[in-house]
């Protein structure tokens, strides 16, 4: 039953409705992610992106590294060479095209949660898609927020951490030989002190651990590209024909590359299904179209560079073969084929990128579930100590579980999940577009950082003290300068 379900999900429906409503998103918003794609890079352009704000708020650029944490994960290693695997070549260019429309989806979506998060005593803030759903849709709808916030504690909170527990000591015993039940205490040990202080917390562990992750492995794969420059142009070749068919059938022909590639693309990037929402919506920022901007990057970092790296790696190595890849999948794949390029060393280091990668998507997937807790019963401290022992407890006994049926239960949930998110975003898409278009006027006359001014939307049910501006901007503003927003990179 659980096989069908996600056959018919993933297989079918979802497939068509992300692709249907990133390209609707897309053409309505005349193509944001591409218009305003330089703007993605301006939150890394001040020292100021990378400090604490003295308020307590959390920056825009610790936000996009949350959300990084959670979409680059095992799929960037494991998916991208499944999907090589079994639709060839040419799944990589559908993957890219799932990514460059899920751009514009991650844009609404994380818009709309900026729009209508709530702020907090302690100068953060809460939002996601349970919070559009029924401050966006009205109280008649909380039932939906309700059910999203359900779906989110169980595929995130609960499944999902398990099975990246599992994904880490699996990955640390076939590299180093040690045993998964120690990694899970250990996991287990590291995981808890980080949750146990909160939000801030784990954005200050993300800022150091995402940069790292990332930019080693795309330093590996740079050093690949330079060992095989001569075969680059070769491989684009190679991708772009075998996702029209021009290729000799390679894998299941042209409609697995284009199944293989959009799914391993979604279950990727994430956009879509309102995960990154909820921490998109912590960010101080003066315009909730500036943080749907930078979060529309990190679908980008995600998909076309990440997820192309490993693409990379495996079809520049001497050992791809179509022939034979059937033989190998996931992280053996990779591994096999890093170790082609650089040595032996490389099938450690791809281990070593798995568990890093595994564990910034266990805080993250944490904070999911805190979110989605913090939707029913508010800041209820002892609440959330009782889902952080439980965290603890499910990092240790993930590790040691065969989870093959939690996992397939877990991707039916993110099914429904996306479509309940999809459904809301959707309705909602005229408020987003209205946001939009708030921020766009503002720029073209001559505004160089828009602000949200919550009064000027009082028929949407906006929480006006999540929009205050601290003394020194609401001084800038009123002045008629934008200086001090610019300068903290809000």
């Amino acid at each position: 039953m659980l096989g069908l379900l996600n056959d018919l999900l993933w297989g079918k429906v979802l497939i068509v409705v992300l692709i249907s409503l990133g390209l609707w998103f897309t053409i309505a918003s005349r193509f944001v992610q591409f218009r305003y794609f330089g703007k993605m890079f301006r939150i890394l352009s001040t020292n100021q992106a990378f400090k604490d704000d003295k308020y307590g708020h959390l920056s825009s650029f610790q936000a996009l590294l949350l959300s990084v944490a959670g979409r680059v994960g095992g799929g960037n290693i494991a998916g991208v060479a499944v999907a090589i695997t079994l639709g060839g070549p040419g799944a990589i260019f559908w993957m890219w095209v799932v990514g460059l429309v899920g751009m514009a989806t991650s844009y609404f979506e994380c818009t709309l949660a900026q729009t209508f998060k709530k702020s907090e005593p302690d100068g953060t803030y809460r939002g996601g898609p349970a919070y559009y759903i029924t401050r966006g849709l009205g109280k008649q709808w909380k039932w939906l927020g309700g059910l999203y916030s359900v779906l989110l504690l169980i595929t995130f909170g609960f499944g999902f951490n398990a099975l990246q527990s599992y994904s880490v000591a699996t990955s640390v015993n076939d590299a180093f030989g040690i045993p998964t039940y120690y990694t899970g205490i250990a996991l287990a040990l590291v995981v808890g002190l980080i949750i146990f202080g909160g939000v801030k917390r784990i954005a200050r562990v993300a800022e150091v651990l995402v940069p790292v992750m990332a930019l080693g492995y795309l330093g590996i794969t740079l050093m690949v590209l330079g060992l095989n420059a001569g075969k680059i142009p070769d491989v684009f070749m190679l991708i772009v024909k075998s996702a029209f068919g021009l290729e000799p059938a390679i894998g299941g022909g042209i409609g697995a590359a284009i199944l293989l590639g959009v799914k391993r693309g979604l279950f990727s990037n994430e956009a879509g299904l309102g995960s990154a929402p909820n921490v998109a919506a912590v960010a101080y920022v003066p315009h909730p179209a500036n943080q749907g901007i930078v979060q529309a990057f990190s679908v980008f970092i995600d998909t076309l560079i990440l997820c192309s790296c490993t693409a990379f790696i495996i079809l520049l190595s001497g050992i791809y073969d179509p022939a034979t890849i059937a033989d190998q999948g996931g992280v053996a794949l990779t591994q096999t084929a890093l170790a082609d390029h650089v040595g032996e060393w490389g099938r450690s280091f791809v281990s070593v990128a798995l568990l890093l990668f595994g564990f910034s998507t266990i805080i993250y997937n944490y904070y999911l579930g805190e979110n989605s807790l913090n939707f029913f019963s508010g800041e209820n401290q002892n609440i959330y100590n009782a889902f952080r022992v439980a965290i603890i407890c499910l990092c240790c006994w993930g590790a040691i579980m065969d989870l093959g049926t939690v996992f397939a239960f877990a991707d039916v949930t993110m099914g429904f999940l996306a479509l309940v998110n999809l459904f809301a975003l959707a309705l909602l898409f005229k408020t987003g577009l209205r946001i939009m278009k708030d921020y766009d006027q503002q720029l073209a006359s001559g505004v160089r950082v828009p602000t949200f001014d919550a009064q000027r939307f009082s028929d949407l049910n906006i929480d006006a003290s999540a929009w205050e501006l601290e003394p020194e901007d609401q001084q800038q503003r009123q002045s008629g300068t934008s200086e001090a927003v610019v300068t903290t990179g809000r």
